[in-house]
């Protein structure tokens, strides 16, 4: 299959995505002993960033704290200083910037970005991720994905991959996929017709979020990568392997 991607992509790509870190009852979801598990097993790390009220890239998977830290809060509404002071993961540790995460991984294993957007601040999030991901010296370590198009074609054109993420309640901006370099679909998008149609064109297709058996070997045969949890990395690795042949 031809690839049009414009960087070549990390092996470890795929061989397992750890959504949000390797997280578990410990260690909580895009903190930084999630982060430091999924370093020491050599796997590739999505994690998911937002703009903070001075500016600053914060990672979480919500606008809201509440839910990994069990304290009310909007990151696009704080300061990092006021992120920092007032608000700590539930596992004890304090919530994590980019920069934090990079420096912690130092491009030992790649970044999976997701730029999460909210209240059309599309452009200044990618403006200020284009700034921060512009120190990362080999591009194969790091690709960005959004669910808004204008976030990533706002970084398009860094030297990075950038993946389109796709949720079977908006099926209409696959079309859009041709933009990018590759789609990260939903699980229950994969066998689309126009989902396998991009990939045929040589789009690679990552699939989300897989956390038990039934849903992996039901898309193994359609994708290229898959991002995961909740499952043994052993397990996934040797399921890819045996796919690949």
């Amino acid at each position: 299959m031809k690839n049009k991607r414009k960087s070549p992509y990390d092996p470890l790509l795929f061989q397992g995505i750890a959504h949000r870190g390797l997280h578990d009852a410990v260690s909580t979801e895009n903190g930084m002993g999630a982060f430091q598990k999924a370093v020491d097993a050599g796997v590739a790390i999505e994690c998911d960033v937002h703009l903070s009220k001075d500016k600053h890239l914060v990672v979480c998977h919500d606008s809201s704290l509440l839910r990994t830290t069990g304290k009310e809060g909007i990151i696009e509404d704080l300061t990092l200083s006021e992120i920092k002071e007032g608000y700590r993961l539930l596992d004890g540790g304090e919530v994590p910037t980019f920069q934090e995460l990079y420096d912690l991984v130092q491009e030992r294993v790649p970044l999976v970005v997701e730029l999460k957007t909210k209240d059309r601040n599309y452009f200044a999030l990618a403006r200020q991720a284009k700034k921060e991901f512009a120190q990362v010296k080999d591009p194969s370590k790091l690709v960005v994905i959004s669910f808004d198009p204008r976030a990533l074609l706002w970084v398009s054109g860094c030297r990075h991959s950038t993946g389109l993420l796709v949720t079977d309640t908006a099926t209409w901006v696959i079309q859009l996929g041709y933009n990018f370099d590759f789609m990260d679909v939903q699980d229950t998008l994969v066998e689309d017709p126009k989902v396998q149609r991009l990939r045929e064109k040589g789009h690679l297709l990552n699939v989300w979020t897989i956390d038990t058996e039934e849903k992996l070997q039901k898309v193994l045969p359609h994708v290229d990568m898959v991002t995961f949890q909740d499952m043994p990395l052993s397990h996934l690795r040797d399921s890819l392997a045996k796919r690949n042949g």
